[in-house]
């Protein structure tokens, strides 16, 4: 009998992506029954797949094998309390098996016994089809075999979370808290400070045991506690299975607006015209938003409160590491089409703070006040369509946060990227681009000028029945929303970030 596996571990096994494995589901290479696949077509779908050299697989090995060291011992072990409580459930479940293969013996030796002393010639046929059926049992492992023994390994070494009732599912590497795993499987929960303060993050378990692996100085109440509420933040899961209800915000208005100091790690120059610049929250007091969002950033302590300097940019980072927010700052000087020009939008007149980048006057260290989030171009929640992303120049710092988000959450069964520059050299990631399109069967990259991207769009067949993301200077991105619309694209599905 082959053991069935639901699509998000069977994905984490193979490595692969759940949108392949539906894919392959869709095609009739899978068998599919309540949202779960057989390891042995798995085995047969992936003949090529090498369980040891998998990632999940080296993963655990390389685990195993520095397993002494104080660093793995606390950061990606799980801790010995929730080692102890896996393996015993396992070992429940092989105690479990052992007594249901005892009892299947005494009935096989039963059977056989009273199938040799029937006369009957038909009683011989059934004794001998009992006897090549047991041999051919006991010949060699059954097709998924290894399948099943890598996933009882990993079920040890990576907790497996269902949220409801959204249905989302996520795994916890390691001793990592649950709202750190949830952001990096790309899920928004609510919460707050993430340092076990505010007790936005409460989730109430309503399976399985989970273990607080920090302090926290937020206290639940009675009725909480009775209710199996916990604080995401500061608690890790026990057991192998785990299912939280757990809010979520599903659109930007589930976003509160928040103002915080982040601090500058890092600037470094893309090409001549555009900086990265690197800003890392403090620890308890992260940034909450959607990806493809934007924040106002502002030289002085409260950007909302009075800073001449400041300008609104879209975040270019995953909200899967709200600590570390990556913007992509261009150069404010009228020479070209290339940038998404500062917009003051908020607070008093903007001065250029592009210009105190490149200038140098802002540097490693300095405080930068943001505020926000801002804007709904946000992937659309629930949608399983095909997405196109469209960015022109430096249009693509809010499509990179899009795309990022979309590969952790599985977001689409494909994704193109359409990057058009009005100037060479305008694609500033062409590497980071070329590497999504070589990791991913299903992700295209597409570079082109601008004069040649209506002519690509036109040729493309899926845009009306995909979500298309248009990102760009308003002139040059709100004519071809308006041819988008007019070849097909349903309004619904077309999502512009214009300045």
């Amino acid at each position: 009998m082959s053991q069935w596996l639901t699509l998000s571990r069977a994905a984490h096994l193979l490595g692969v992506s759940r949108i392949a494995l539906q894919k392959r589901i869709r095609e009739g290479e899978l068998r599919s029954f309540d949202g779960m696949v057989a390891a042995d077509d798995l085995q047969r779908a992936w003949p090529e797949l090498d369980l040891d050299e998998s990632g999940s697989f080296e993963k655990t090995r390389a685990i195993r094998e520095d397993a002494f060291a104080r660093r793995l011992r606390e950061r990606v072990l799980p801790t010995q309390e929730a080692l102890a409580q896996r393996l015993f459930a396992q070992g429940q479940e092989l105690a479990e098996l052992q007594r249901a293969l005892t009892r299947y013996h005494a009935l096989f030796e039963t059977l056989h016994q009273r199938l040799a002393a029937a006369p009957a010639p038909a009683a011989a046929d059934l004794l001998r089809l009992l006897d090549e059926g047991l041999a051919r049992a006991l010949a060699a492992p059954a097709p998924g075999d290894d399948m099943a023994a890598l996933d009882a390994m990993l079920r040890v070494m990576s907790a497996h979370v269902t949220v409801r009732p959204s249905g989302r599912e996520f795994f916890v590497e390691g001793s990592e808290t649950l709202l750190k795993a949830a952001l990096r499987a790309g899920l928004a929960p609510n919460y707050g400070c993430g340092n076990g303060n505010c007790g936005l993050c409460k989730a109430r378990v309503v399976a399985g045991e989970t273990r607080a692996v920090s302090p926290s100085d937020y206290r639940l109440s009675a009725a909480e506690k009775t209710q199996n509420h916990v604080l995401m933040c500061v608690c890790t899961a026990l057991s192998s299975d785990l299912v939280l209800e757990v809010l979520e915000a599903g659109t930007p208005e589930d976003i509160p607006e928040q103002r915080i100091v982040a601090k500058v790690r890092s600037i470094d120059a893309l090409n001549d015209k555009v900086m990265r610049l690197h800003l890392q929250t403090p620890r308890s007091n992260r940034l909450r938003f959607l990806a493809g969002q934007r924040v106002t950033l502002g030289l002085g302590p409260d950007v909302a409160e009075g800073s001449d300097i400041h300008g609104e940019y879209p975040v270019a980072s995953c909200p899967c590491d709200d600590r570390n927010l990556i913007f992509h700052v261009c150069r404010a000087d009228g020479q070209g089409g290339l940038c998404l020009p500062e917009v003051p939008l908020r607070g008093p007149a903007s001065a250029d703070f592009s210009r105190c980048v490149f200038d140098g006057r802002i540097k490693a260290g300095d405080d930068i006040s943001v505020w926000g989030p801002w804007g709904d171009f946000v992937l659309e929640k629930g949608s399983v369509r095909p997405l196109v992303f469209i960015a022109i120049d430096a249009g693509f710092a809010p499509v990179n946060s899009l795309i990022e988000h979309a590969i952790a959450v599985d977001a689409a069964e494909s994704i193109t990227l359409y990057w058009a520059s009005s100037q060479p050299g305008g694609q500033y990631l062409p590497n980071q681009c070329r590497a999504w399109a070589a990791a991913l069967d299903e992700f295209s990259y597409l570079p082109l000028t601008v004069d040649d991207l209506s002519a690509a769009l036109a040729a493309s067949p899926g845009l009306a029945s995909s979500d298309v993301f248009l990102a760009g200077v308003a002139e040059l991105a709100e004519p071809l929303a308006t041819a988008l619309l007019a070849g097909g694209v349903p309004r619904g599905q077309l999502h512009v970030e214009a300045v």
